[in-house]
């Protein structure tokens, strides 16, 4: 499927502009829409193809850039992670929380967007954001792969507005067993819809083919699971 692709500027809450790559099929029907949350590496090459594929697959796709506030544009690459994560150190709660209102807002009021139909997926720390945007917007569902959910952001479990696919890899180093349960019991407290699933031979960031860790065994499978679960609810 052919697609466009564009830079464009989205107004955040808090007086801030935001800067977002979207990508869309051609032609004018409007279709359902997926807000794409980037890992601590910003809107780069990785996050951008992931945007323009699921354009592919037939969605309008939205990745907004996340450290507007600090490092506008930036691009962290997968050998040295000390600058993103000093990046994400100092990208506080209440920007994250504003930003993805933002950005889903932004989606919704597209006129090449379905009314409605609109969902969130991240990675790594867009996945506790999509899991964050779930829970402030009004969205279909979401999805998340290998996010650090619990603690910090369990609260965000009693408001979700959609089903949650959680992805996770059985190896992760930053991400434990309690902190994956913590994630899945607190759903289930609340009542919430979901799909819990554990890749169990595989470490952080599998689904990533710019990095070390890349399974594409693995990645294929969970492209197939996420593409499955956005048909069902988008």
């Amino acid at each position: 499927m052919n697609i466009r692709t564009e830079r464009v500027q989205i107004p955040v809450g808090d007086g801030t502009t935001m800067s977002g790559y979207l990508c869309r099929p051609e032609g004018d029907e409007p279709r359902p829409a997926i807000l794409v949350l980037q890992e601590i590496f910003g809107v780069n090459a990785h996050i951008r193809d992931v945007a323009e594929r699921f354009a592919r697959e037939g969605y309008v796709t939205l990745a907004p850039d996340l450290f507007h506030r600090i490092s506008p544009g930036y691009e962290g690459g997968y050998e040295d992670f000390s600058p993103s994560l000093q990046l994400a150190g100092q990208y506080k709660g209440e920007q994250s929380e504003a930003d993805v209102r933002a950005a889903a807002d932004y989606l919704d009021k597209h006129p090449a967007v379905a009314d409605g139909r609109v969902a969130a997926l991240g990675f790594c720390m867009g996945g506790r954001l999509s899991f964050v945007a779930n829970g402030v917007a009004k969205l279909r569902c979401a999805v998340s792969f290998y996010g650090n959910i619990a603690p910090d952001k369990l609260a965000y479990a009693e408001t979700q507005s959609g089903p949650v696919l959680l992805i996770w890899a059985g190896k992760d180093p930053y991400i434990s067993l309690e902190s994956t349960r913590s994630t899945v019991d607190a759903l289930r407290k609340h009542e919430k819809p979901y799909v819990s699933i554990e890749f169990s031979q595989y470490d952080h960031g599998f689904f990533c083919d710019a990095r070390s860790n890349y399974d594409a065994v693995a990645a294929a499978q969970a492209w197939a699971l996420t593409l499955a679960f956005l048909k069902s609810h988008l």
